[in-house]
């Protein structure tokens, strides 16, 4: 899991929104729609991080369309202490 967490995080363009997104997630589960009123990002940016999330098991969804709702997953949240001390590292 620290391998994936390098790489959405600090491996890749968009990494820094990524995080944004995953500190978000890990007070209230949200769609994207209120992740991107809450953060002042774009509704198709933040699709696409989260579509990045999940296709590496950092976040999960639940439901379809646009109330889909996504939160960390269980994986990404038993290792929160990579994703703080990674974030430490590229801050």
């Amino acid at each position: 899991m620290k391998d994936v967490l390098w790489y959405v995080l600090a491996g890749t363009r968009g990494g820094e929104n990524r995080a944004r997104i995953l500190r978000t997630l890990r007070e209230r589960p949200q769609n994207a729609n209120r992740l991107a009123e809450e953060l002042d990002l774009d509704y198709k940016t933040v699709r696409h991080h989260l579509d990045v999330l999940i296709e590496n098991g950092v976040v999960t969804k639940a439901g379809d369309g646009y109330g889909a709702v996504y939160r960390i997953s269980d994986r990404a949240q038993a290792n929160w202490d990579q994703v703080e001390s990674i974030l430490g590292e590229v801050e």
